[in-house]
């Protein structure tokens, strides 16, 4: 008998559903979108119902596609996008609401009301977060202030909120338990990151109850039983749990102080394991918990940028410049090369490191000669310009020395926007042969916790090496023509 570990990645786009074997090679994946609910707010939504049932699907499909005996799965780990945020009725189990989306600013006005009281300093020193609508704290005040019902009922202990890791982890042990992680807890902007505790004082500033809140478990602890409502003979323990970008930092095995990594997802995470103690930065970027495993907490910064791959999107969907992001590679290279057209992806906004919640999205320096060749390249140049922000912004923090950046998504296929980040940065960057890092870090995490896998997993991937190859002097005019950019869209 063969033994599996099963993952789900459950992320803005849809639902993944992965399948390991024994020795952490990853088999097999299936896929399911679901529905982005915008209104003409652009307030950004998803339906919980449909999450849920898109993961029962994801798993069942897979265990079909990969043509296993469903007896021989042994654990589930979870990956989860992780400020969007969710609110149901602990009675029925129903949501209250959408789901709300971590790129919806909608309680930009919350915080700024906050801000205005004076308690910007008090949120940052006990959770390492800038005040800011992008994290679920302002998210679920919204909630509890204009759905009907929602605070009342918080007061009698009826109502459950958190992140979609809690949702799934409720929906899957049929309400059994209300579980976070630390990874998941430490982005609500609601846990204090030094006590390692929900904050009492942060609770009473969003006016959320403490009795809405998940129990916060180690990453790689127990978060209940489940047989996926019956489709297992057997329920099988769900031991891994991450938020999105951690699941990457693990999977892609950065587990020492310094070792840091980007995702190109919708939008991108870029974070670096610093250690077991925090370091406070001014620089626009936030510290958080990278996760606790083995007992032990590590600590990380992070920036998280809204519109990287979802600007391929937006030139596929929105403005129908191209018709597959497999093409924007050629795009990009036939560009002409004098061209200096800036594209500042500020369409909800601007995340790490400005956090301007009202910057406005912008296309700078074109010219009569500027087409569609040149504005796809400048659509892929935002995202290396933007995780260069953040990355130089880590340097000058933290004082520790960056020797490489390892990468994981979708877009890192392009070779363009990869040897492109590599002379931005000026130095390596490394590929690994799978895209799905989210879900192979929570895999590994359940596997090694379930007893399957050692500390040898983590050499499974894989890598393609990028060197920077461009000249000191056209690295930094390109770059200061991207700030300039920045200050055009504020």
């Amino acid at each position: 008998m063969g033994k599996f570990i099963l993952s789900v990645d459950q992320s803005t786009q849809g639902t993944k559903a992965l399948l390991f074997d024994d020795k952490g090679s990853l088999l097999c994946r299936t896929d399911k979108p679901h529905r982005q609910i915008i209104n003409d707010k652009g307030w950004v939504e998803h339906d919980l119902n449909e999450i849920y049932a898109n993961t029962l699907q994801v798993v069942k499909d897979l265990v079909s596609k990969a043509g296993i005996d469903k007896g021989e799965i042994v654990a589930l780990g979870i990956s989860n996008q992780r400020e969007t945020s969710a609110c149901w009725s602990k009675q029925t189990g129903e949501p209250l609401y959408n789901d709300i989306v971590w790129q919806c600013s909608r309680g930009a006005a919350i915080c700024e009301g906050l801000e205005k009281q004076g308690y910007s300093e008090t949120v940052y020193r006990k959770t390492g977060i800038k005040l800011s609508p992008y994290f679920p704290a302002a998210k679920l005040a919204w909630i509890f202030q204009n759905v009907a019902g929602v605070s009342e009922r918080s007061k009698a202990g009826e109502i459950a909120a958190g992140t979609i890791d809690s949702w799934l982890v409720w929906k899957l042990t049929n309400g059994e338990r209300h579980q976070t992680d630390y990874s998941n807890a430490s982005r609500t902007q609601l846990f204090n990151i030094n006590s390692l505790e929900w904050d009492e004082d942060l609770l009473k500033i969003f006016g959320l109850d403490k009795r809405c809140m998940a129990e916060v478990t180690d990453s790689d602890g127990d978060f209940g039983m489940t047989d996926f409502e019956g489709w297992l003979d057997r329920k099988i323990p769900i031991c891994g749990v991450l938020g999105d970008s951690h699941g990457a930092l693990f999977g892609q095995g950065c587990l020492n102080t310094g070792m840091i990594k980007a995702t190109y997802g919708t939008g991108s995470s870029i974070m670096m394991n610093t250690g077991e103690n925090p370091v406070f930065s001014d620089a626009g970027i936030v510290t958080s918990l990278a996760w606790k495993i083995g007992g032990k907490v590590n600590y990380v910064l992070e920036g998280n940028i809204n519109y990287t791959g979802a600007v391929i999107t937006w030139l596929k969907d929105d403005v129908k410049l191209i018709a597959s992001p497999g093409e924007t590679e050629s795009l990009a290279r036939a560009a002409k090369r004098n061209d200096h057209t800036y594209l500042v992806p500020a369409f909800s906004g601007l995340g790490a490191p400005y956090w301007d919640s009202h910057a406005s999205a912008c296309i700078v320096g074109m010219t009569r000669s500027t087409g569609k060749n040149e504005i796809v390249k400048a659509a892929l140049d935002c995202i290396v310009y933007q995780i260069t922000d953040i990355v130089e912004a880590m340097r000058s923090s933290s004082g520790i020395t960056i020797s490489g950046l390892r990468v994981d998504g979708g877009p890192t296929r392009n070779k363009y926007l990869m040897q492109f980040q590599s002379d931005m940065l000026n130095i390596p960057v490394r590929v690994p042969d799978a895209e799905e890092l989210s879900g192979i870090g929570a895999a590994y995490c359940a596997g090694i916790s379930a007893g399957l896998y050692g500390d040898d997993v983590f050499k499974n991937l894989k890598r393609t090496l990028y060197v920077p190859d461009m000249a000191g002097s056209e690295r930094k005019n390109l770059y200061d023509g991207w700030k300039n950019a920045v200050t055009k869209s504020r």
